[in-house]
């Protein structure tokens, strides 16, 4: 029983790294795309190749989720796993509701919102386990708040300069270079999505296989096995494949008119916050906040009228109700299962 339920697990996590793809991955293209810098299909492909190399540089953000958002351990395995299965349908819920509406919410925040909705859930019942408040507050609140403030600002002041330093350039030569820089650019920032998104399920797979002791694998062991590092890479790169368009077009077109320049700009910008996060802070940060604010800070150099603030503000409503959203529905779900298997 235990060891079907993870397994369930383990497909609705991967699941839930495939409608990552929908949401999150298609962020580190949309600009490329929509500059011409790249053909989808190749632009798909680099995604993709990309997530899978960021994925097996590094399992931080892994143990933050697996370790440090709730603290299950101390109860049944069969108990832990319902959790997990909770947090993640919670989150692959308002993943797929965003997407249908074509708004690039945060997969992350749906992930943490699911895991804190699940996790407060079952410490009705079970005293021995904990949300780790403390924790969310550093590792995730304030890296929701701080990184697209620091993503917009950062994006504006590096376009600004790029307006100064080629001011006197032939605008034709200078867009056709900046177009060939895109591709390294967002090379750069589907490897940054890949160190991010990738390793949230990975900490969740590990959290099941631990609970069903698949492969040896224990809550008390620090390496992410290399088979759910591809795994969950490789969803996320197929969900891109599958259903990223909608969410390219947002935010390649409907929030401001992106040219090469403003494109590289937001890239760039966007890859350093997600690698400084991935490698110094090991904060689990919202690729598509990271990336949205960036393209918002690099268009709004031509003007403020130029950006399509209607959209940006329905953007921007959607981040701060992912989290609450995801947590809502992932409680509902422990509390049916909780009655369904008499936990």
């Amino acid at each position: 029983m235990i060891l079907a339920l993870a397994i369930a697990v383990i497909v609705v996590a991967l699941s839930f790294d495939f409608t990552n793809g929908f949401n999150d991955a298609a962020n580190a293209i949309a600009t490329s795309v929509s500059t011409r810098a790249l053909k989808p299909r190749a632009a798909f492909t680099l995604a993709a190749g990309m997530n899978l190399v960021g994925a097996l540089l590094g399992t931080a953000v892994a143990t933050t989720i697996a370790k440090e958002i709730i603290h299950i351990t101390m109860i049944d395995p069969e108990d832990q796993l319902i959790i997990i299965v909770s947090a993640l349908l919670g989150a692959i819920t308002w993943n797929l509701t965003t997407w249908y509406l074509g708004m690039p919410s945060s997969s992350s925040h749906s992930l943490i919102g699911g895991l804190v909705g699940a996790g407060f859930s079952a410490s009705l019942y079970h005293p021995e386990v904990h949300v780790q408040w403390i924790q969310i507050v550093y590792k995730v609140i304030e890296p929701m708040l701080f990184s697209p403030i620091i993503g917009f600002t950062c994006a504006f002041i590096v376009m600004t300069i790029f307006q100064w330093v080629f001011r006197k350039r032939n605008p034709g030569k200078t867009f056709s270079a900046f177009k060939k820089a895109q591709i390294f650019s967002s090379a750069a920032l589907a490897l940054g999505h890949g160190l991010q998104d990738a390793q949230k399920s990975m900490g969740i797979i590990f959290m099941a296989a631990a609970a069903a002791g698949i492969g040896g694998i224990t809550h008390a062991d620090s390496d992410i096995p290399l088979w759910i590092k591809c795994a969950c890479a490789g969803a996320i790169g197929l969900g891109t494949f599958v259903g990223g368009k909608k969410i390219m077009t947002t935010l390649g077109s409907k929030i401001v008119d992106v040219d090469p320049a403003r494109g590289f700009a937001a890239e760039s910008v966007s890859a350093i916050v997600l690698y400084v996060t991935a490698f110094f802070i090991h904060a689990p940060i919202s690729t598509s906040h990271t990336v949205t604010s960036s393209i918002l800070g690099s268009g709004a150099t031509k003007s403020m009228r130029s950006v399509n603030w209607g959209t940006a503000i329905n953007i921007v409503k959607t981040w701060f109700i992912t989290m609450p959203a995801a947590a809502l529905v992932a409680f509902i779900i422990h509390e049916i299962l909780r009655l369904l298997f008499l936990i």
